[in-house]
């Protein structure tokens, strides 16, 4: 009985082993054929140097390992598992997909136009009111109305004190943000809608001023 119970444990172990020997063979590909054929050959000296143990009862046709090799390959395991983990990680790092390229500080310098309150970050230039009519003529009524009124797209002046509770807010720029800097920030780098960043520094100043003053 205890001799059977022996032979069962042992089987038991050998027959884990082995299943995590096809495991990596199955991922030989994905690591590399060298460290997948390494490991599938180790699996197979290690059934061909197998043998029954003393006092076992095998079944016809099985291979058991004695209690000599399951421990040589106890402890071969984890170092088999840390290898196969290390050749995963550095094919993951060498078979990358290599997306994007690298962007120098030159690259990046229009895209890096963000305005902090305090006016930190605005380029040189100017506008007036006056000019900035012109702009707004030429480049938003289509969108905003005239002198901002709205329609088809948001309106930008009005609505100031519509933010308190009891009626319905009506957001503009004189209502919601009347801040210069937020204005600069947003028409330079997201108007018109139609052409984002194609009005020049001079030209979002001055259609700033324009809109602000409709705002008083």
């Amino acid at each position: 009985m205890a001799s059977t119970v022996s032979w069962d444990l042992r089987y038991f172990r050998q027959h884990r082993l082995n299943r995590f020997f096809e495991r990596v063979c199955r991922l030989r590909y994905i690591v590399t054929p060298a460290h997948g054929s390494a490991l599938c050959a180790a699996r197979g000296q290690a059934q061909a140097g197998a043998h029954v143990g003393h006092g076992s009862r095998p079944s016809p046709g099985r291979r058991v390992p004695c209690v000599s090799n399951f421990r040589r390959w106890a402890l071969f395991t984890p170092v088999a598992v840390s290898a196969l983990l290390s050749a995963l990680a550095a094919t993951a790092r060498a078979e990358g997909p290599e997306l994007g390229l690298h962007v120098g500080p030159a690259e990046i310098a229009p895209w890096d136009i963000s305005i902090g309150p305090d006016g930190a970050g605005l380029p040189p230039g100017s506008g007036t009111p006056q000019q900035g009519e012109k702009v707004y003529a030429a480049k938003c009524v289509g969108c905003h109305g005239e002198r901002g009124a709205g329609k088809p797209n948001d309106q930008l002046v009005g609505g100031i004190g519509s933010l308190t509770g009891g009626q319905a807010a009506v957001k503009t720029v004189g209502s919601f943000w009347p801040f210069a800097t937020t204005l600069f920030d947003y028409v330079r780098r997201a108007m018109p809608v139609n052409a984002p960043k194609s009005l020049s520094d001079d030209e979002v100043y001055a259609v700033a001023a324009y809109i602000l003053q409709l705002n008083g």
